[in-house]
């Protein structure tokens, strides 16, 4: 359905309940793999000597791709009987009915009874053109829209990995009195930043490449429905038109067109069941995966879990870049609090006086575990406005010449260094994510619930449509003849029963 992104062979993380880790290595298929969909995709392999393939959804193994298209077998059987035997048998008629005039009169039964059996069966015609024209429609509409979602998500995935990129970027470039972060949290900065991008360029990379072979796909079918639609709508009202007329020859062209078209709308029709099929196994392996979305299964291939190393990476590095930012505001706001005497070094003493400055909460402990903020402590949403009480005016030489702890340049720092670590914690949840797989959970808990139910219907539209047309239209043919033969032999009889003695009392009798 849906082929978005490549996946690696290893995917660690943590459990939903972010209790105990929990580290999955798909070492073999028999011991770490989940078979997806297993009783849905049971099927006849005509490729494994007609064994049952065992092997569940996965859309890149040829096994289930030649097990799910054999659901499709009796419709692509019942095209080549079609072909071969309904082609030799139209042949035969034309011959008996049409150039064989031993028995040149008709029968009004068998008049009235083709009349009957044409116009229900171009009826037949119309509603099943109804039917795929509006199914396919909704068809597109809904795969569209499941489509625009998944992309949507990787590029919520894609905006929010940058954003986390660049505030960790901007972090390594903060000073607060000449104070910044440590040389190695620099580096290591530069180096999740790198991480962090070829993830996101690698994930933007396939989402968009696959996205246009969808969407290009999905075009071409749409255009061959609407077509097939059209056509066979068009071929079902013109037999019917030129066998009421009587017009044989137009007739016959329309029987040797109509054939092939009816071949061609069977295998079709076939193909579509088979997409049917392959949407439900889907949606199927959406929901088992649901259940269990650590593990190793073929849908990695659509819609995989973030590379864990680079998830791993940049939680531990965006916590570590947030604990530091803090004691580094902290030792700043401590040492403002000092009433040092003159004799003490410049970066002490800048004449500050007035209220102590509070502190800001850390969120985190030295090992980087969730912290209670005590009572005095400012929160990230409210400590820039609250030491904006706490700023001086100051002389051209850097002191304070009003009361006040916080020099302006101080303030506009530890401000840059506060919005850095609000930042990098509201984005704890996109990374526990990462870590955990949810996004990509929630991704096919809702294509499951809103998306599923109407690529099922209206894919099951399609091929009933392409089914009703197909019969409608092949049995159409055969009357097309049979009507147009019977139309020709009542002429013939009419001038017969006229030319004849007593032709009145006989035709009125027969009329």
């Amino acid at each position: 359905m849906l082929v978005l992104f490549q996946s690696s062979g290893v995917i660690n993380g943590y459990d939903h309940q972010g209790i105990e880790r929990i580290l999955f290595e798909t070492v073999s298929d028999d011991n770490s793999s989940l078979i997806l969909a297993d009783k849905r995709t049971r099927r006849k392999d005509p490729s494994n000597d007609f064994k049952y393939y065992t092997g569940g959804w996965n859309i890149s193994d040829h096994h289930y791709i030649f097990s799910v298209s054999f659901t499709a077998a009796p419709l692509f059987a019942i095209a080549a009987i079609w072909f071969v035997g309904c082609g030799v048998s139209l042949l035969l008629i034309c011959c008996c009915y049409c150039c064989c005039m031993r028995h040149p009169y008709y029968s009004k039964t068998v008049y009235a009874f083709c009349l009957c059996l044409l116009s229900l069966f171009t009826i037949s015609a119309i509603v099943g053109c109804v039917v795929l024209y509006t199914g396919q429609g909704k068809f597109h509409e809904s795969t569209k829209d499941t489509l625009d979602y998944v992309v949507s998500q990787s590029n919520d995935t894609v905006s929010s990995l940058k954003n986390v990129s660049s505030i960790l970027s901007a972090a390594k470039d903060i000073e607060i009195d000449q104070v910044s972060l440590p040389s190695n949290v620099k580096t290591d900065i530069v180096r999740v930043h790198n991480m962090i991008n070829d993830a996101a360029t690698k994930l933007k990379f396939e989402t968009r490449k696959n996205e246009k072979d969808i969407k290009h796909v999905l075009k071409d079918v749409r255009l061959a429905l609407i077509i097939i639609a059209a056509v066979m709508l068009l071929v079902a009202l013109l037999g019917f038109l030129f066998s009421m007329l009587g017009l044989q020859f137009l007739v016959y062209i329309l029987v040797i067109l109509g054939w092939i078209l009816v071949t061609a709308t069977l295998i079709l029709c076939g193909i579509f069941l088979a997409l049917h099929n392959i949407v439900g196994d889907t949606c199927v392996a959406m929901n088992e995966w649901v259940e269990n979305p650590m593990a190793h299964t073929a849908l990695d291939d659509i819609l995989p879990c973030v590379d864990n190393a680079t998830a791993q990476e940049t939680m531990s590095q965006s916590k570590e870049v947030e604990f530091r930012l803090v004691e580094m505001v902290n030792y700043i706001i401590n040492v403002s609090n000092i009433n040092p005497p003159p004799s003490f070094p410049r970066s002490l003493n800048y004449n500050q006086s007035g209220p102590l400055v509070p502190t800001l909460c850390n969120p985190l402990t030295a090992n980087k575990t969730d912290r209670t903020c005590q009572a005095g402590e400012l929160q990230f949403d409210n400590a820039t406005r609250v030491w904006r009480n706490y700023v001086c005016q100051v002389s051209t030489n850097g002191t304070c010449t009003t009361t006040g702890r916080l020099t302006p340049k101080m303030y506009q720092e530890m401000s840059v260094a506060v919005n850095v670590s609000d930042g990098l914690s509201q984005y704890t949840p996109f990374l526990t994510g990462l870590l955990d797989c949810s996004f990509v959970r929630e991704t096919l808990i809702e294509i499951h619930k809103d998306h599923c139910p109407d690529l099922n219907r209206f894919s099951e539209w399609v091929y009933i449509g392409l089914a009703m047309v197909s019969v409608a239209v092949m049995l159409s043919l055969v009357l097309w003849v049979l009507y147009a033969c019977e139309k020709k032999h009542r002429r013939y009889t009419k001038l017969m029963i006229e030319s004849a003695p007593g032709s009145v009392t006989i035709y009125r009798q027969w009329k």
